[in-house]
């Protein structure tokens, strides 16, 4: 290894964010102006321009975008939610939120995506809608997907989180369902801090959405800045809101998306070229008809050809300055979802493999060249150290 890199401390995420960002937010500030309003509208419109959707709803968090998603639709208590146990929590927390029941599915073991197979076997009279989700930022098979859903009446509603600016046989996601949900979280492709969106086409979801993303009252409620203080409370809503701050750092993100997606793939391509050639490493593949934001880059170990676990693999890479995360322990194993619905494990085994063999490294646009070559070297030698 090149001693010049041994200092070096990589961070599993840095924010991309510029003098753009500070501008913008800098603007509001003096405008007087800071909680929803004008910003808000403007980056809903570029927002929906630019996946391609007829309409966008700015709210507060992807768990905020998707609770409203379901609420739309009107999910009803004991309605079956399919959904991926490959995920976070938030995607199945949210259909606990409506007394509904999240029905968890299998992954496909090569995209760590929804089993559409897995899926189809467990509809039943009760199930509603379902939520893919596009892990790391590889959309799904949404044209299977969308043919289980017309053939069973279902509602998708895309989880999206990891998903921008990600796109299925040329059509960007957000386009391509019923409603789909977008996070701007801190370690997103794009990020407003907190935040997110939702992406639909329905005028009908609009409306309702508009409405319970604050408090349940009427649409234009916020802006009573020329000194009207009257208002109605049509439904008991929520405070899912996005501010104007927030905003206007994301039409700033918003500007550069391709540019920073497109140093995403770059770091991604240096990452499987480099690691294709080691038997113990398999690197993601992206199939030729969908485009991945590459939100994640998830390397997969193959143990047998190991002499450690994943656990002290990624033990080795932060003694050596490389932080890596693990994305994500599968639903059915955690304790809730166990004590509540009765998951177990075993119950889904693809998930169960891959998460126990799959490390994510970083990878974020403001990645420097040094700090590229020193994650491809740092695994490159752990894995020839520890290889049987």
């Amino acid at each position: 290894m090149n001693p010049a890199l041994l200092a070096i401390n990589v961070p599993f995420h840095r924010a991309s964010l510029g003098e753009e960002e500070v501008q913008a937010v800098s603007e509001v500030l003096r405008s007087g102006w800071l909680t929803m309003g004008s910003k808000t509208l403007e980056f809903e419109r570029r927002f929906a321009d630019y996946v391609g959707s007829r309409y966008a709803i700015a709210v507060s968090s992807c768990t905020a975008a998707l609770h409203l998603s379901l609420e739309a639709i009107g999910l009803e208590p004991g309605d079956e939610v399919l959904l991926p146990t490959t995920t976070f929590t938030a995607t199945a927390e949210v259909v606990t939120y409506l007394r509904g029941r999240p029905v968890f599915v299998d992954i496909d073991p090569l995209t760590m995506n929804i089993s559409p197979g897995d899926a189809k076997r467990r509809i039943s009279p009760r199930t509603r809608a379902m939520i893919p989700v596009h892990f790391a930022g590889l959309p799904c098979d949404m044209d299977s997907l969308r043919d289980l859903a017309q053939a069973h009446q279902l509602h998708v509603v895309e989880d999206a989180a990891h998903a921008l600016p990600s796109a299925y046989r040329g059509r960007r996601i957000g386009a391509l369902s019923e409603l789909t949900a977008f996070s701007f979280y801190a370690t997103k492709t794009l990020t407003t801090g907190e935040g997110g969106m939702i992406t639909t086409d329905d005028e009908s979801h609009v409306k309702r959405m508009q409405v319970m993303r604050l408090h349940g009252i009427s649409r234009d409620a916020w802006n009573r800045s020329g000194g009207s203080w009257d208002y109605e409370v049509r439904e008991a809503g929520y405070k899912y809101n996005l501010t104007d701050l927030q905003s206007a750092i994301g039409m700033a993100q918003l500007a550069k998306c391709d540019e920073m997606n497109e140093a995403r793939r770059r770091i991604a391509e240096r990452y499987s070229d480099a690691f294709a050639s080691l038997p113990a490493l398999e690197v993601p593949e992206i199939l030729p008809d969908r485009q991945s934001s590459w939100h994640l880059y998830v390397l997969r170990l193959r143990l047998e050809q190991l002499s450690i676990d994943r656990k002290r693999f990624i033990e080795e890479l932060a003694a050596r300055g490389v932080n890596a995360s693990v994305h994500f322990i599968p639903l059915h194993l955690q304790p809730y979802y166990q004590e509540r619905f009765g998951y177990r494990p075993g119950d889904f085994p693809n998930a169960e493999h891959e998460y126990e063999r799959c490390v994510s490294l970083p990878i974020y646009p403001g990645m420097s060249d040094d700090e590229i070559r020193y994650v491809i070297t740092t695994v490159s030698d752990i894995v020839r150290l520890r290889g049987r």
